[in-house]
């Protein structure tokens, strides 16, 4: 029985929680729903069943256990948020009008182009989209 409905949330741990908020709200483009002093929620979708799927990030270091952020030894790879594909081209421009590097890829096997950029802490972003004019 398969019973997960939806993506609730992405939580990552940061170095700069205002230099990281200020990225995903004005280069992403995402919303804030709250901000504090150690963490940072943003609205991405409404969700499922009530639980709005949102990006979180949270500044642990002042817990008694931390130990500090490893990018050697994260698993992350990338999250994808996705646009529409009249919007891929702009955002593309208005990226790279930002002085941001942006990779390009375009996934065959199930019609998607994809553009790929980084956050100031290192992290993949893509913006994905679905073209149906691709051809496998």
């Amino acid at each position: 029985m398969k019973n997960i409905k939806a993506l609730g949330e992405i939580a990552l741990r940061v170095n700069d929680i205002p230099g990281m908020t200020a990225f995903y709200e004005d280069v992403v483009g995402l919303e804030v729903m709250r901000r504090e002093e150690n963490m940072t929620f943003f609205r991405i979708a409404e969700g499922y069943a009530g639980h709005t799927q949102i990006l979180a990030f949270f500044d642990r270091s002042s817990a008694d256990d931390y130990i500090g952020i490893d990018s050697a030894k994260t698993t992350i790879d990338h999250f994808a948020f996705t646009i529409q594909l009249e919007d891929l081209e702009q955002e593309q421009a208005r990226l790279e009008s930002l002085g941001i590097a942006v990779d390009t890829a375009v996934h065959l096997w199930v019609k998607w182009r994809s553009l790929f950029f980084s956050d100031p802490e290192g992290n993949r972003i893509e913006f994905v989209c679905y073209d149906e004019s691709i051809e496998s």
